[in-house]
């Protein structure tokens, strides 16, 4: 009874179960990918029910080495057989192309890889930097952006499938209906009851973006930059001035913290005029949700990457010693 029991489930989660995705999804499976390799992909966007699903119904049908690289598309509801279908019959999305934007890009860095893909760098710059009054319309979170501010901050770092034919003003549209998916109602709720504005959020998170690269770092470090500005003490971030002078320096001259620009965190108290970056959702979620502490001081160790916190400048001082900073 155990045996057919056991028949019985994995026929039906092969055959009659679908995965959780109720939207089209996007799977990139890359050469050298194995059939697990691309049952996790799978399974992980909600497209199947389990990875092992998949390679048990591969290996049956003797295609586990069947496998076509390229980007594929999935409706939601497909049964595994219908995907192994898809990807060992190479019905890649043969006029998309993939481009990733990686967390923590400014619109200028985005301009220029969209350039080296072959789309108008310009035509995105003009758009992103002077948003029309319809898209602040049709996407309602913009509309807590300035008079005269770009979109830095909206542009949803990810990986994404263009047409070679998509207009700037098509690229753009589908950054910002993904920052829509992803900064859900739940978060915004969260900004709200915290009397901050989702443009300080993302600011905020621009700024953790630039900082530290842990997750737990993160929190931390958005609740330390909170707080100094509770204190009234400036945000010091090289962040800023990463952003000002267009570099990605571990530290910063004397001189270069004292030019005059508005997004000098060392000179100006408070947030800069806007973000300094594209966030991306962890360090968005860091922002919304920091880590309670009574810590106003960090550093990183430029050796490890390990982050040292301190909650009084002479602690602060005894760290730079430490690290040798």
């Amino acid at each position: 009874m155990l045996v057919i029991g056991g028949f019985f489930y994995v026929y039906d989660r092969i055959y009659l179960e679908s995965g959780t995705a109720s939207e089209k999804k996007t799977v990139l499976i890359e050469k050298g990918d194995n059939a697990l390799v691309v049952g996790e992909k799978l399974a992980g966007e909600g497209i199947i029910d389990g990875k092992y699903f998949l390679v048990l119904y591969l290996f049956n049908k003797n295609h586990l080495h069947s496998l076509v690289a390229g980007a594929y598309e999935f409706a939601p509801g497909l049964k595994i057989p219908e995907v192994a279908r898809i990807i060992t019959g190479g019905e890649v999305i043969s006029t998309r192309i993939p481009i990733t934007f990686p967390e923590g890009w400014t619109i200028k860095q985005m301009a220029e890889r969209l350039d080296a893909n072959g789309f108008s760098k310009n035509d995105f710059i003009s758009i992103v930097n002077n948003p029309s009054s319809e898209l602040k319309e049709k996407y309602k979170f913009l509309g807590e952006i300035p008079k005269g501010k770009s979109l830095e901050g909206y542009l949803f770092p990810d990986t994404y499938y263009f047409s070679k034919d998509a207009t700037a003003q098509d690229i753009v549209e589908k950054m910002l209906k993904n920052f829509d998916v992803k900064i859900t109602e739940n978060m915004r709720d969260d900004v709200s009851m915290q009397k901050k504005s989702l443009y300080d959020v993302v600011t905020m998170a621009s700024i953790v973006e630039g900082e530290v690269k842990n997750d737990d770092d993160r929190k931390i470090v958005a609740g330390l930059f909170w707080n100094r500005l509770e204190n009234g003490m400036p945000l010091q971030s090289d962040a800023t001035l990463e952003y000002i002078l267009g570099d990605n320096k571990f530290q910063h001259s004397i001189a270069e913290t004292k030019i005059e620009s508005p997004y000098n965190t060392y000179q100006n108290k408070g947030l800069p005029p806007g973000p300094v970056s594209n966030p991306g959702l962890n360090s968005i979620i860091a922002a919304i949700n920091p880590a309670q502490t009574d810590f106003v001081y960090f550093l990183t160790d430029p050796k490890t990457g390990n982050t040292a916190f301190a909650k009084t400048f002479e602690q602060h001082i005894t760290n730079k010693a430490k690290y040798g900073l």
